[in-house]
């Protein structure tokens, strides 16, 4: 027998039941599938679009997982850290059940084993679409001065805002299509996973998310200020007290990604308090 295998399996339970100890064991790298499964057993398989996601693992002759992935179309594929080996055997499997991925998100290395794969099995054009930095929060340093305005966790009344500002933060980064903004709003007031920056009237100016606590981690996201009120601190301020929030409940890890193409967004996190944990690329796949 080979020494590994993928499995693939569109059952999220038995995806969670295989790989939930492995994404547990990293929960810092591994954020983000602990977080996308967390939300799809809550919220339905079709939370993300109309197509049903599909989830795989990567299994050692003893049965440990050492890998695993995750697609919930119409976004692309989510692989955790692979070697060229893997990810060669990966893009096989997936291009011979005649699969077309229009990206894939990984750890920089990985990604970038995974789209040569992928160019040589499938002919496809690979291209870096976007690099991201993941950071995890050491001591945090609040903006001072603080910018004027106070937080506020967002409520059922600010509905029609989350759904406009999530909105124009999606096509701002580029995942605009497939993604439905209240369903997004839905969720995350469920729990309370939106604080507003507010001025002394009630206007919000900023809006900063998070996720749910799983396995000790929570990850801020999205921060967004609108483009007319940029500049004066209030991302900067919103993100500390997602942050400082965060720590009150419990988690044991805050953590946030970063376009590496932005540094302003860079620093200002760093100032925060934000250490590097490790980057990621998106690789486009184009026919």
């Amino acid at each position: 027998m080979h020494p590994e295998s993928w499995q693939l399996t569109d059952d999220l339970d038995d995806f969670l039941a295989r790989a939930g100890g492995f994404l547990r064991s990293r929960p810092a790298p591994h954020t983000v599938p602990l977080t996308v499964t967390d939300t799809l057993r809550r919220h339905g398989q079709r939370y993300h679009g109309a197509d049903a996601p599909f989830f795989g693992t990567l299994t050692a002759a003893d049965g440990t997982v050492v890998a695993a992935l995750f697609r919930t179309p119409p976004s692309g594929l989510y692989l955790t850290a692979v070697t060229a080996r893997q990810a060669d055997a990966l893009a096989e499997r997936l291009a011979g059940l005649g699969h077309r991925l229009p990206e894939v998100c990984a750890e920089r290395d990985s990604a970038a084993e995974f789209a040569r794969a992928w160019q040589r099995r499938t002919g496809a054009t690979a291209r870096a679409r976007r690099r991201e930095r993941l950071y995890r929060l050491g001591e945090l340093t609040p903006p001072s001065p603080a910018p004027r305005g106070r937080p506020r966790v967002a409520g059922p009344a600010d509905r029609e805002l989350l759904i406009r500002w999530y909105g124009e933060f999606a096509r701002a980064i580029g995942e605009g299509a497939g993604r439905d903004a209240g369903a997004w709003a839905d969720a995350r007031l469920s729990y309370g996973g939106v604080t507003l920056w507010e001025a002394a009237d009630g206007t919000p100016l900023a809006m900063a998310g998070a996720t749910r606590e799983i396995a000790g981690q929570v990850r801020v996201a999205p921060v967004y200020t609108p483009p007319g009120l940029r500049g004066r601190g209030y991302a900067g301020a919103v993100t500390a007290e997602v942050s400082r929030a965060a720590r009150a409940a419990g988690a044991a890890e805050v953590l946030l990604f970063t376009d590496l193409a932005n540094p302003t967004s860079n620093a200002l996190y760093q100032r925060l308090g934000y250490r590097e944990v490790a980057d990621f690329t998106v690789w486009g796949f184009a026919a």
